[in-house]
């Protein structure tokens, strides 16, 4: 305990000074002396720490790991790191981002149906949606075991995880049996990327959402690489089709390219005509 001090601040000489125990410490101070637990999130450690602690104001007396604190306690630590690093941080595999976006171009669609899934709403809400899903969570990487598609499926009464699939389907048949993967990435236009040519004999643009929403097409290549941009197929067959067809007779000389492309087999692969 020091007795005398220069007075200078921020750190003061002491000149007289006396050693006390922590006995004599506990016989003095007892009704100021705190037991506390703390439950935090170390960044360093990238996980949430437990120590119980006892205090005398600023002063630790003792400090020790804690080795079965609350659970709801390493919870709220831990959705706390997860707040202040943001949902987008969290580590979404590809079927839960995509299930993400279905579900954001469904409350685009419907915003009093379906739930938003925006990072903003998500991070409000996180206590609520996320918790059940870390039970035993403490670390960083514990994360990664997360369910975050469950958890966002749970968000769904039943009668929407039923519709969930005719709304927003992960994928549309087109004309050749193939089963392209519907793009939600912008839930103002879900794009259908094909092959043109898988789209022969097809009249009308598919559409999802029960028929009210026309896809986006982008018509690729044989090299994969988008050759035109519609959500008016009809229109297109009539019009540009033949400008395209053209072109792409130039450079895939060994492909299907018919003049009328309603009446013509659909196809995966080169086909001369």
């Amino acid at each position: 305990m020091a007795a005398e001090l220069d007075g200078r601040r921020p750190e003061s000489r002491i000149f007289l000074a006396a050693p006390v125990s922590l006995a004599e410490l506990e016989a003095h101070f007892a009704g100021q002396i705190e037991d506390e637990e703390v439950v935090e999130w170390d960044d360093a450690a990238g996980a949430v720490l437990a120590r119980r602690r006892r205090r005398l104001g600023a002063l630790v007396l003792a400090d020790a790991p804690l080795r079965d604190p609350d659970p709801a306690a390493v919870s709220a630590a831990l959705l706390g790191a997860v707040a202040r690093e943001g949902v987008g941080a969290l580590p979404w595999s590809e079927g839960a981002r995509r299930l993400r976006e279905r579900l954001a171009f469904l409350h685009r669609l419907d915003p009093a149906r379906w739930p938003d899934v925006s990072d903003d709403a998500l991070a409000a809400s996180l206590v609520e949606w996320l918790t059940p899903y870390l039970q035993g969570a403490r670390r960083r990487e514990d994360l990664q075991r997360a369910d975050l598609a469950a958890a966002l499926l749970a968000l769904l009464p039943w009668q929407q995880r039923a519709a969930l699939d005719e709304m927003a389907p992960t994928h549309v048949t087109v004309p050749t049996g193939s089963h392209i993967r519907v793009d939600y990435s912008d839930p103002d236009s879900p794009v259908l990327a094909v092959r043109l040519q898988e789209m022969f004999g097809l009249a009308e643009t598919p559409r999802i959402a029960r028929g009210a929403v026309p896809l986006t097409l982008h018509l690729l290549s044989p090299a994969q690489r988008p050759v035109q941009v519609t959500r008016d197929l009809a229109g297109f067959w009539r019009g540009s089709y033949f400008d395209v067809r053209k072109d792409l007779r130039g450079r895939y000389p060994k492909h299907y390219w018919p003049d009328d492309p309603l009446q013509a087999e659909p196809t995966r692969r080169v086909k001369k005509g």
